[in-house]
């Protein structure tokens, strides 16, 4: 079977000529892309999404004008051999996959497709008689409509000249190049540029008339450590005595041929670090120590940790910065973080990669959290009743009171759709941004509660959490409400999911399926007797 307008021979040669031998996978990836491009229409300009990087992306890049160096191909690395043909304005195209089922009829291209049969024992000229038999029959295809993002080209930046390297680079990649940044995938030999600052050091009698290069700390156990001496200040003749029995018997001195430029004192460092990293809501705790500056909450709130950035600022030698929980609940006030410059002083270059490594958005910022007006939806056909006495409502009112936001209203729904549906019009016409459903949230065929709050109008609905107690939580919005659903596990456990999610809502902070998977690590409540959240582990 031809390959497009190639016999399968000449195909073949082709593909060694390209790849360096006639690999399998080029060979039906050549079927693969002619199926695809006879499915769309004609004169159609098309670019191409590949998900895997072996041998498919060349048979995209011999059979069409589209390539890696021209940006018209995407290779996404899902270990998925398919590729996808798409309208490059619309997105709207088609996709082709290996077919499994189908290679049933083909022993010898499934045994090397799922890596069933080890190589040296494959039958090469087998195979590739099978691929040539089978052509595009082992194929399938489905029409797709490709992510916006993937549409069209990003453009270029201005080019400068990185600081560190001095070679040109985009500066929209940050302070310095990415290769600086830590990138490069090579390691370079140690350049005779000056890695380290070497102070100088005087025995303490020599220093008297010298000023100190840093802060020098005294230190008495269990009562108190702190600066003794702060950089810049002159050592005078009394202080002799003082250094000794602080066990200095040398010193730093500031010493006027340290290379102007090269090296950034540890406390202006920090001063650079602290400026970049705070947003909205947080304070710096007056000028620097010893190279290191803290952070407080200037508002209570909820703490937003860009946590990309935080690891990329750690990743950066001779730096640190440690922070509270990301979405902890602060207080004004209280300490959230802290940064420093390690060494007494730290080389330009890294300084520029800390800098670079935070990147133009803060790191940490205090979200206040909005005053809701609370609507609670109790439902189950036996409260609804009075069989039972309701307990959920006061449990939301005195955790939803506690973050300042305030109940007004509640209804009672039967494990009714219509009812729960109707309850929840009731609320929202009583001026409620945030409804809270209780219980009918579990598998079984009496719980009504998820359905009810669709036919209500529920978007963007996520179900199940990672968090134990608090599995069966459900997060949505209908309208421009949002929408907590609640599981029966917050009658009976004193920390639930509930006092986890219920305050990010309330900070206005997205929440994805991936904040939902992150949160399994920790998301395990021991139930100690006595709880003492969130000064805990649970959901950290």
């Amino acid at each position: 079977m031809n390959i497009g307008s190639y016999t399968f021979q000449e195909f073949k040669d082709k593909a060694a000529e390209f790849h360096g031998y006639p690999a399998p996978g080029l060979l039906i990836g050549g079927y693969m892309v002619e199926m695809a491009k006879a499915a769309l229409p004609p004169g159609i300009l098309f670019e191409a999404v590949v998900e895997s990087k072996k041998c498919l992306p060349d048979a995209v890049q011999l059979l069409t004008l589209c390539s890696i160096g021209n940006g018209w191909m995407k290779i996404i690395k899902l270990g998925r051999y398919a590729v996808s043909l798409f309208d490059k304005y619309t997105g709207e195209g088609v996709r082709v996959s290996v077919d499994l089922d189908k290679l049933k009829d083909w022993p010898e291209i499934q045994g090397w497709f799922l890596k069933l049969v080890p190589k040296k024992d494959q039958d090469t000229e087998k195979l590739f008689h099978e691929i040539e038999t089978a052509g595009d029959t082992i194929l399938r295809l489905e029409r797709v409509t490709v992510q916006k993002r993937l549409l069209g080209h990003s453009h270029m930046t201005r080019i400068e000249a990185c600081p560190v390297c001095r070679e040109a680079y985009p500066v929209s990649d940050g302070a310095i190049c990415r290769g600086c940044q830590g990138e490069a995938p090579y390691e370079h030999a140690r350049s005779a540029e000056v890695e380290e600052c070497v102070p100088k050091r005087v025995p303490v009698a020599e220093a008297v008339g010298r000023k100190a290069l840093h802060d020098m700390t005294r230190i008495e156990p269990g009562k108190s450590k702190d600066a003794e001496f702060l950089a810049g200040q002159t050592i005078t003749a009394g202080d002799v005595c003082r250094l000794q029995q602080m066990g200095r018997n040398t010193v730093y001195v500031q010493d006027e041929s340290l290379p102007e430029g090269e090296f950034i004192p540890e406390n202006d460092a920090a001063l650079s670090f602290a400026a970049r990293m705070s947003g909205e809501g947080i304070a710096c705790s007056g000028a620097p120590r010893e190279g290191k500056i803290d952070f407080r909450a200037a508002r209570s709130g909820l703490l937003l940790v860009d946590l990309e950035a935080l690891e990329r600022f750690n990743l950066t030698p001779n730096v640190m910065c440690a922070t509270r929980q990301h979405c902890a609940l602060v207080e004004e006030g209280r300490l959230v973080g802290g940064t420093r410059a390690i060494p007494l002083f730290l080389t330009r270059k890294n300084f520029s990669q800390a800098l670079a490594a935070l990147g133009e958005d803060p790191l940490l910022s205090i979200a206040p959290l909005r005053q809701a007006k609370v609507g609670v939806l109790v439902t189950g056909t036996e409260v609804f009743q009075g069989l039972i006495e309701d307990r959920f409502a006061p449990i939301i009112r005195a955790k939803s009171e506690a973050l300042g936001s305030s109940v007004i209203g509640v209804e009672f729904a039967p494990d009714e759709r219509l009812a729960i549906s109707g309850g929840v019009k009731k609320l929202l016409d009583l001026g409620a941004d945030l409804i809270v459903t209780t219980a009918g949230l579990s598998v079984d065929p009496d719980d009504v509660t998820r359905a009810g709050l669709v036919d209500a109008g529920l978007t963007d609905a996520l179900y199940g959490t990672p968090i134990l107690p608090g599995a069966m939580t459900l997060v949505g919005r209908i309208g421009s409400a949002q929408v907590m659903g609640v599981p029966a596990c917050a009658l009976f456990f004193k920390t639930t999911s509930l006092d986890v999610l219920l305050p990010r809502l309330l900070a206005g902070v997205p929440i994805t399926r991936r904040d939902l998977a992150r949160m399994a690590e920790g998301g395990l409540c021991l139930q100690c007797n006595t709880c003492t959240y969130p000064k805990c582990t649970f959901a950290k």
